[in-house]
């Protein structure tokens, strides 16, 4: 490519790049008197939503089919281990057949969208909502309705994850460097973002969650899955500390 169009390709990005908001500013929330004991709840681990690909040229995701599932594999046995350094009793969801299928696949989109919200307009002060201002205002749910699907019945708590990995491009680390090269817009190649949650099976509430835009730990690897692991339940309520810091080396 030439450069006149690797310079043109970059400040259109860029431009289209700036309006775009910062980093989440906080990385954890709870819901206002929300206390976990250690032993006192049942807790369900939701099949955790992954997805791995490359970040085209131009920021688009494209999904890699093999990473992905070298991705589940690690995730699945880093949670594993990680399960009995929570201070409580954590079960793997049994995946329902049928129509309870798709429905809990919505569920998994909903805490996603959910957790979105969350970072965009709470955890990210200059966008926070005049509602979620106050610091005892974290009020987020996906609905009581939660606690009907096959598997949940007996259960405190639903743990949800979520990661999603889309490394650089070969063309969009080339950009990389012409934007800042050309016309000295710093332009980011890959994202790594990261989110877990504890939904109350009583009132689809959103207790607990820990999120992270830029998160470590190569997931197409045992060792990076364990490390993510380790950044996703950092500070899981009723845990030791030392037990959940453990879990991700």
């Amino acid at each position: 490519m030439k450069t006149s169009a690797w310079r043109a390709l970059a400040l259109g990005i860029a431009l289209s790049l700036a309006a775009a908001p910062a980093l989440a500013q906080e990385k954890t929330g709870n819901k206002p008197g929300f206390a976990l004991k250690p032993g006192s709840a049942r807790i369900v681990l939701m099949r955790p939503s992954i997805k791995v690909g490359a970040q085209s040229t131009g920021g688009l995701f494209e999904p890699n089919a093999d990473w992905t599932d070298q991705a589940r594999e690690n995730i699945a046995r880093a949670l594993g281990r990680a399960q009995g350094t929570l201070g409580n009793t954590v079960v793997d969801y049994a995946e329902p057949a049928g129509d309870a299928v798709r429905q809990t696949a919505e569920y998994r989109a909903l805490f996603s969208a959910v957790a979105d919200s969350v970072i965009a307009y709470q955890f990210f002060k200059g966008n926070r909502l005049p509602t979620k201002k106050r610091a005892d205002s974290f009020e987020w749910s996906i609905g009581r309705d939660v606690a009907a699907l096959p598997g949940l019945q007996g259960a405190d708590y639903a743990l949800f994850i979520t990661t999603e990995d889309q490394y650089g491009s070969t063309g969009r680390k080339l950009f990389q460097f012409a934007a800042a090269a050309l016309v000295g817009y710093g332009v980011k190649s890959g994202v790594h973002k990261g989110y877990a949650g504890l939904i109350d099976l009583k009132t689809g509430d959103l207790v607990w969650l820990n999120a992270d835009m830029a998160m470590g730990g190569d997931v197409r690897s045992p060792d990076g899955a364990q490390k993510r692991v380790g950044q996703l339940l950092e500070g899981f309520p009723g845990a030791p500390i030392a037990a959940v810091a453990a879990a991700g080396k």
